[in-house]
């Protein structure tokens, strides 16, 4: 599936008009992992060079609560009716703690919003931003208007790597828990979305698997902990993978646009690892100032990672209104990748 766009201009644009990141409290350094470190094959692995901090969420803290959070930060920066024309909520959850419904009509209800339509979105993995972008788009020109409301949450590493049979193992210091929320509508007020492009391929969905020693089904009771399961082979293929469906997305979609790559003012990409992250700002000849990243801080945020990078790339003054900002990701082991241009015209 290939799924690519430009601004219809017959339509009225789909304009992001903010976005917002929450982190939880509890910020967690690089040393809790080392004093269980094990054995383990690949501890040398470049996937696995730890960030320095990482954020996990507090004891019984859900993806809800902190979809919430993260919605509490746009209203209370734009007023309690900001969110009042919400018709549209999309979610996604990295680790779903809810079978079946998922949490998007618990988001809905605690933000005291009446929506037509609500999604739980939980295929698109790290680029799970962009793709939400498309299709709120898309619902929005279904509906004839009113406003969408996505977010998204990491709620794996407190969860699953701080498990006593997983923390010692090199992949548990990689990632952290964080959530955002973002509000789009059809109008002229706000930063317009430039060009979107999806791909899928998922020919390559079962490299990536959750495994337990004695092995079971994630839904079994057991002794065994799930974690992801890792192996030197598939580690190859991911990087491979990664360091070429990335930049390809991006320069698909900055060709769409009329821009050259190494012209964006701004490349906001997933943050997995020091490593991508030098290769795909190579890829595209652009300087490390303009290839924002909080990996240090927030290790990786998996699909909260892009919305979290260009918050504090605003918030600290770096993004700037009339910029252009290229989002790209891909997901899981290479089974899907995104990107999406936007010009960034202020927090509306």
């Amino acid at each position: 599936m290939t799924v690519s766009r430009t601004p219809d201009a017959t339509q009225p644009p789909v304009v992001l008009r903010d976005l917002a990141a929450y982190l939880p409290d509890n910020r967690v350094p690089a040393d809790y992992f080392a004093r269980y470190a094990a054995d383990d094959d690949l501890a040398g692995n470049v996937m696995f060079a730890a960030p320095a901090f990482r954020h996990h969420a507090a004891e019984g803290e859900t993806s809800a609560d902190m979809m919430v959070s993260a919605a509490g930060v746009l209203t209370d920066r734009h007023g309690s009716e900001y969110l009042d024309e919400v018709s549209i909520v999309l979610t996604h959850s990295q680790l779903p703690e809810v079978p079946v419904r998922g949490c998007g009509g618990e988001l809905a209800h605690r933000l005291g919003l009446r929506p037509r339509t609500v999604l739980d979105v939980h295929n698109a993995g790290c680029a799970a931003f962009m793709h939400m972008i498309d299709i709120a788009g898309s619902l929005l020109r279904a509906d004839g208007g009113g406003a969408a409301l996505i977010a998204l949450a990491q709620n794996s590493a407190a969860q699953i790597f701080t498990q006593e049979q997983v923390r010692g193992k090199a992949q548990a210091a990689i990632p952290g828990d964080g959530s955002a929320a973002a509000l789009l509508t059809l109008d002229d007020d706000g930063s317009p979305i430039l060009g979107s492009a999806a791909h899928s391929f998922g020919e390559y969905s079962a490299d990536m698997a959750s495994v337990s020693s004695p092995s079971r089904k994630y839904w079994e009771a057991g002794p065994g902990q799930i974690h992801i399961g890792f192996t030197e082979s598939r580690i190859t293929k991911v990087l491979a993978r990664g360091n070429r469906m990335v930049p390809e997305v991006a320069i698909e979609v900055a060709d769409a646009i009329g821009i050259a790559p190494s012209a964006l003012d701004w490349f906001i990409t997933n943050q997995p690892n020091r490593i991508f992250l030098r290769n795909w700002r190579e890829a595209l000849e652009l300087p490390a100032e303009r290839h924002p990243d909080t990996f240090d801080e927030c290790g990786n945020l998996f699909a909260v990672g892009v919305p979290t990078t260009l918050d504090t790339a605003i918030d600290d003054g770096r993004v700037q209104p009339g910029d252009v900002v290229m989002m790209s990701a891909f997901a899981h082991a290479g089974d899907f990748a995104a990107a999406t241009a936007i010009r960034w015209a202020g927090r509306r």
